[in-house]
């Protein structure tokens, strides 16, 4: 029994140490302090992040102007492996980021452009929020740091005009671009939509000459007309950043659903027509205004201008709504068109021999004539400013050129 008792005590006395040890976790092989790991939100942003820009943009393809996040890194040996991972949260996904760090002591910046974010999820932002992210630094499979960082959000629909930073304007009014969606799946019907008007046969682009360019761009205002898209201007937002000035913008499915749009809405919902269609529209940003242009030839020699804001002048659903029995215009809402028409139109749709649709025509034809003439003046005025990159306040947006670098937001 004694015996037992012996072994018993020795083989307690041989177990301890192992068990103590395993109970302590192995020593560290790097120093926080010497890695250095740090992650910052990029400063000209102002601790807002802009999804307007995430989903417009490819950020490789502008740098630190447009990259949110960068992270930095001092390698602790030669070719140690650094590992980066960034939790998931409301708009991202899982993200690893996984280099090799060559040199001993260098510091090395990542910015996150591989971020795997959630593109539905930033499409959908319809309200402001805030969201908490979580970077996490391994070196050689060792978690070495972990950084947090406390961000707001801003819908989708806010785009960035100009953002101040240590005494620099950085301009963003070419996200403009971002808004027309040549892609929506609703312009396949609205296509079919305006060939049934009869205005044209056909929507051919450049192939009819430039008089057969502006019946296709009458036929798109026609149907815009018959929509009855009216002007309204929401362009404040609750951005809290007293050194951005921002801009809500309809996206194309939301002017067409709301029948609302003010002159940059407008404007990019008639640039997404005129690009599916094969034409080459302009937008010309100016000091409170945007209006539209677009190319009458291929080969950009001719430019044709519209004030698209002029499509609220007339309503043409309320005027159907106001007819009466027999299809009559009442006198007081002929009077509210009437300014549109020549003295013969009115008379001869007083007396019956011009119908109702043949009157809308009229109506619209007049109007396009208006909107093509009404910034031809301040245009010619202001073409040394547009041609000047340092007049930032005054952009031609050729947004053809300009797909290069702005996706649409889908």
């Amino acid at each position: 029994m004694s015996s037992r008792r012996h072994i018993c005590r020795l083989l307690l006395v041989l177990l301890l140490p192992l068990i103590a040890c395993s109970c302590h976790n192995s020593p560290k092989q790097f120093d926080p302090k010497q890695v250095a790991f740090s992650v910052e939100h990029n400063p000209i942003f102002d601790g807002q992040i802009y999804p307007a820009i995430i989903l417009g943009t490819n950020n490789n393809t502008f740098g630190y102007q447009l990259s949110s996040f960068n992270m930095k890194v001092t390698s602790p040996r030669d070719g140690a492996v650094l590992r980066i991972v960034i939790d998931s949260s409301a708009l991202n996904y899982v993200t690893i980021i996984q280099e090799i760090l060559p040199q001993r002591g260098q510091t090395y910046t990542f910015n996150d452009a591989s971020i795997k974010w959630k593109y539905d999820a930033l499409r959908k932002l319809q309200v402001p929020g805030s969201v908490d992210l979580t970077f996490t630094c391994y070196i050689n499979d060792e978690e070495v740091d972990v950084k947090n960082l406390h961000l707001a959000y801003r819908t989708a629909n806010e785009c960035p005009l100009t953002i101040a930073y240590q005494g620099q304007q950085y301009d963003f009014r070419w996200l403009f671009a971002a808004y027309v969606n040549e892609d929506h799946p609703s312009i396949e019907q609205i296509l079919t939509d305006i060939i049934d008007q009869g205005i044209v046969t056909r929507l051919s682009g450049y192939q009819g000459g430039a008089n057969a360019v502006r019946e296709q761009v009458f036929a798109v205002w026609y149907y815009v007309l018959n929509r009855g898209i009216a002007y309204s201007s929401i362009t404040c937002t609750s951005n809290p950043s007293s050194r951005a000035n921002v801009q809500h913008i309809r996206f194309f499915d939301q002017v067409w659903n709301t029948r609302q749009a003010n002159c940059v809405d407008a404007c990019v919902f008639f640039a997404s027509i005129l690009r599916k269609i094969g034409l080459k529209p302009v937008i010309f940003v100016e000091p409170c205004h945007a209006y539209l242009g677009y190319y009458t030839d291929a080969k950009r020699k001719d430019i044709a201008l519209l004030e698209t804001t002029i499509t609220a002048w007339a309503n043409f659903p309320e005027l159907e709504r106001s007819l009466d029995d027999n299809g009559r215009l009442p006198e007081a809402q002929l009077k509210r068109v009437s300014k549109y028409l020549s003295t013969e139109q009115l008379e001869a749709y007083r007396n019956g021999t011009l119908s109702f649709e043949e009157l809308k025509r009229a109506v619209a034809r007049s109007l396009f004539d208006k909107a093509s003439q009404y910034n031809r003046e301040q245009y010619e005025t202001n073409r040394a400013h547009f041609a000047d990159s340092t007049m930032t306040t005054y952009q031609q947006l050729d947004i053809e050129q300009l797909r290069s670098m702005v996706r649409p937001i889908n």
